[in-house]
Formats: C-alpha cells, sequence, structure tokens
C-alpha cells in the first residue's frame, strides 16, 4: 500500500496537506493521532484509516458527531482516491493529484471536457481541489456508486452466511421487480402501496445491517 495523502479542504486547518503516513493512521483533536485537527467538533480520537487485504479500510472510532464520506454517513468504508472524509466542521480530500487524475482517468466515458480537466490535473496544478469541489462532472464521475468486489478468503461457514445475505435481497427484490405494475405507453412504472412500504422495510434492514456491521458491539 502506498503512503498516505490527506489535504483539508475546509475547516480551521484548511489548506494544510498530511503526506506519506504510513497505515495505520488516526484522525482526531487530541496529541497522539497521525494527524490532529484544530476542530472541537471532531472527537480526541475520531476514525482510523488502516490497510486490510490491500484495500484501506476507513473505521469511524464511535465519534460523536459521526463520519461522513462523500456526503454519506459511515462507520466502515473503504477508501478510494478522490474521495472526501468530512469530520465535524473538517473536510478532507484523500490521494494527490496525480492518484485522483488517474483514478478518474480510468471512470471517464469519453467526456471530452472531463478529460480536459484530467490532463491538467497533474503535481503542477494549482487550484485541482477548487475544480474538484465546483465541478458537478468530476464529482459526479468521482463519487458514483460503484459495485464492490467481494471479500476473498472467506471461510467455508462466512462464505455461507454470505450468500445466503445476498440471496435474500435478491429473492425479495425479485418480488417487488415481478409485481410491479409497468405501463409501457405512459412509461411509468407503479408499485402499490403495500409493494411501497414493503421497499421501505428493505431498506430498513440494509440500514441495520450497515449500522451492525460497522458497530458490531452494538445491539442492532
Amino acid at each position: 500500500m502506498s503512503q498516505i495523502t490527506l489535504r483539508v479542504l475546509d475547516g480551521a486547518d484548511r489548506g494544510q496537506v498530511f503526506g506519506d503516513l504510513a497505515p495505520p493512521i488516526t484522525i482526531g483533536r487530541e496529541e497522539g493521532n497521525s494527524v490532529q485537527l484544530n476542530d472541537e467538533r471532531i472527537s480526541r480520537f475520531h476514525i482510523k484509516i488502516q490497510e486490510d487485504q490491500e484495500k484501506l479500510v476507513l473505521t469511524d472510532l464511535e465519534s460523536t458527531n459521526g463520519t461522513r464520506v462523500n456526503g454519506e454517513d459511515t462507520q466502515l468504508r473503504i477508501l478510494r482516491f478522490g474521495d472526501v472524509i468530512s469530520v465535524g466542521r473538517s473536510v478532507l480530500l484523500y490521494g494527490t493529484r496525480g492518484q485522483i487524475a488517474s483514478r478518474l482517468k480510468g471512470l471517464r466515458n469519453g467526456d471530452k471536457k472531463t478529460d480536459e480537466l484530467v490532463e491538467r490535473a497533474d503535481s503542477s496544478s494549482l487550484s485541482f481541489e477548487l475544480r474538484l469541489g465546483a465541478s458537478e462532472d468530476l464529482q459526479s464521475t468521482l463519487h458514483i456508486p460503484q459495485p464492490p468486489d467481494l471479500p476473498e478468503n472467506l471461510g467455508a461457514s462466512q462464505t455461507a452466511q454470505l450468500s445466503e445475505l445476498i440471496e435474500y435481497f435478491h429473492l425479495r427484490t425479485r418480488q417487488l421487480v415481478q409485481s410491479a405494475k409497468v405501463d409501457d405507453d405512459e412509461k411509468q412504472v407503479t408499485l402499490s402501496l403495500t409493494q411501497w412500504q414493503d421497499l421501505l422495510d428493505l431498506q430498513a434492514r440494509l440500514a441495520e445491517y450497515l449500522r451492525t456491521i460497522g458497530n458490531p458491539g452494538m445491539d442492532s
């Protein structure tokens, strides 16, 4: 795993660059953290970033005000270059300009305007962060949800549990898709109130799973 680079985009420490950090690292407001931020809304030890199976994993350390990655609340998250981490009033960007440009180049789909920005987004760019923050094209390309890889090296029982979990949600979503009414003329899909409630229940169950996975010691 390459060294970690974090750049502070907003907050009291705006403009600071924390580079060449070797995982694991912690971020918080107290001395002893790899990255100490001057922000009273950040917990003493707010988040941890560590390497696991060649991936960089962010964990919220039961912080008081929580952690967001790309605008979404999270307890546990695999980080990718260009991810925006929000803790307290501080906003951090993960990755060097070159690393983000390289990832963006791999994600782009022939958009010429985005291509031009990527080609200029090298280490000599003076305001790549500002272009990143201002450009909806760049933001949407970097932060669009991508299908995650399945975990590797699972034991037999873990593989069976994961398969059972995915199959459960597959069956429930398949039932909803098959029961929806499709009007080709109006180009509309209609769900009944019962189906809508079933969809909301499915989302709630997913949220509960995410909370349990992010906080294994917390009652669901």
